[in-house]
């Protein structure tokens, strides 16, 4: 069945032929199989995603992007900034209530559109088709931050994380240039595994990801548990010192609640593969109720558990904050740390590079990215270019290296993006105000959150103004030249493209979904 796609793809003479050409063989091709080929549907071919991810596996999904190497490594910067450890408390027990928030509101948001993409879907809908030029920037610049450049550095840091500590007892007598050499060898290995995990199948995914998710939470109840021994024995010196230091200034608490939000980051992981879940209606905003609050408690309990142990000169000056717990408070069991800090950013990465392909995926049926990066494997059902893509981004990445100022604006796009995202629901509620809506917040619950992103837009720029904040600037920039150029105005060198996307068929033997968007 591939051979003959191939074979007429090598007699496309232009894009909209084979298409039509494409078309007529599909449906020919969903006459012969439906009967017998469980993903094809009975109206005609199915080459597309399919729902194959249920509430164990959403649940799952947010464990896997929220649990990194945050909260095992560097979840100092928290306490840095609050000051003192009850603020830092209430800093981290606040950030898991605003991103239940946000998460519940993306779930409304998720449920009433039914597509994949999050913000990029949002946008869309929300401003598309309000003026010509203006309408259908935001998601572009959207598609274009994420995509190309914020989730490619993030899963490259995650994933060059997970590589030090996975080589750490094989390289403690070799030198620094030989022991960089090695990580970002061992970086690239294990692209090389998600991507085959992600390319190969949906369901080899989930199934990863599950035993992942299980292996977290495992390994942040071993920390737990390490502090509540501690606490038994009546180690509370450190915290009893309370709110004894406390910052009194706004920038200060905002950048402690963006040290926060960092590392709960990926609670809107589930709505970014709507289209792959089972019954969205009811499982995307049950899966945010479980896994969230879920999530709040362990951080709130490790965090504890760590100043059960550790100074507040210690949790700020050590560059891994649970393996100086472990090496406390575990003895012989103390590599079960940094085995937990390799499983977690393994399984991170994975995730975070699995929801950035549906987001190219989707801004590609919607004329943001290259087409071909909408096509979906003949076999595998999986949108394997897009992952491809994906993974040669990462790569480039991994190679430079030193990626990690890159990403220090990052919860300011975030958050930029969730404000608007707040304006887009209240917006739909206007204008789609007849549509069903499967699951529904209250009005004050975006309102708050776009309040809370205001803020965490504005304070930090105000608070410490720097450099990052103009190069983020100078993305957006860059992103509207490429849109005013290569999409408003469609100046695209067609016979290149047409000799890429013949290439990547033959290589993915991929073909257009059948739900493609025009």
């Amino acid at each position: 069945m591939v051979n003959f796609d191939l074979k007429l793809a090598l007699k496309m003479k232009s894009r909209r032929e084979y298409h039509l050409e494409m078309a007529e063989t599909d449906n020919n091709l969903s006459n012969v199989e439906k009967s017998s080929n469980p993903r094809t549907s009975t109206c005609g071919s199915a080459i597309k995603l399919k729902r194959e991810l249920g509430l164990f596996s959403a649940v799952n999904l947010i464990l896997g992007v929220m649990i990194g190497s945050g909260i095992f490594v560097s979840p100092a910067t928290a306490l840095q900034y609050s000051g003192s450890v009850g603020l830092c408390l209430i800093v981290w027990t606040v950030s898991g209530v605003i991103s239940l928030l946000g998460a519940l509101s993306f779930a409304e948001l998720g449920t009433v559109l039914g597509k994949s993409g999050a913000e990029y879907s949002y946008f869309k809908e929300a401003f598309g088709k309000t003026h010509k030029y203006w309408g259908p920037l935001p998601s572009f610049i959207c598609a274009w931050i994420y995509v190309m450049i914020l989730r490619p550095a993030e899963v490259a840091i995650i994933v060059m994380t997970f590589a030090e500590y996975a080589i750490q007892p094989f390289t403690t007598d070799i030198q620094q240039d030989y022991k960089n050499t090695a990580i970002k060898l061992a970086s690239l290995a294990a692209l090389f595994i998600m991507t085959y995990i992600n390319i190969t199948s949906v369901k080899l995914f989930v199934k990863v990801q599950n035993v992942f998710g299980v292996c977290k939470v495992f390994a942040c109840l071993i920390v737990i548990g390490g502090g509540i021994y501690e606490l038994a024995k009546g180690n509370t010196e450190n915290l009893n010192k309370g709110f004894e230091g406390s910052t009194t200034s706004a920038g200060g608490i905002a950048l402690a609640l963006y040290s926060g939000l960092w590392a709960y980051d990926g609670w809107n992981s589930v709505t970014v593969v709507t289209e792959e879940i089972i019954n969205p209606g009811i499982n995307v905003p049950l899966s945010i109720l479980i896994a969230v609050p879920m999530i709040t408690g362990l951080y709130v309990f490790m965090n504890v558990a760590y100043m059960s142990v550790l100074s507040y000169a210690e949790m700020t000056s050590v560059p891994a904050v649970a393996v100086a717990f472990g090496t406390r408070v575990l003895g012989p069991a103390s590599f079960l740390i940094p085995l937990g800090v390799a499983i977690a950013t393994f399984g991170c990465a994975m995730s975070v590079q699995f929801g950035v392909t549906r987001v190219c995926y989707t801004a590609a049926r919607g004329g943001h990215m290259l087409e071909v990066f909408s096509y979906v494997n003949v076999k595998r059902l999986t949108p394997a270019p897009a992952v491809a893509f994906q993974a040669l981004l990462t790569s480039i990445f991994i190679i430079v290296g030193n990626i990690k100022t890159l990403i220090e604006f990052a919860s300011w796009f975030l958050w930029f993006f969730y404000g608007l995202a707040m304006v887009a629901l209240l917006v739909l509620r206007k204008t789609q105000a007849d549509k069903p809506r499967p699951y529904r917040v209250p009005t004050i619950v975006p309102c708050f959150v776009l309040l809370v992103a205001i803020f965490l837009s504005i304070l930090p720029i105000v608070h410490d103004p720097s450099i990052k904040y103009l190069i983020a600037i100078g993305f957006i920039v860059m992103g509207m030249a490429v849109y005013t150029i290569f999409v408003y105005h469609n100046n695209s060198p067609t016979r290149l493209l047409n000799k890429i996307t013949f290439l990547t068929q033959v290589l993915f033997e991929s073909v257009p979904p059948s739900n493609r968007e025009d």
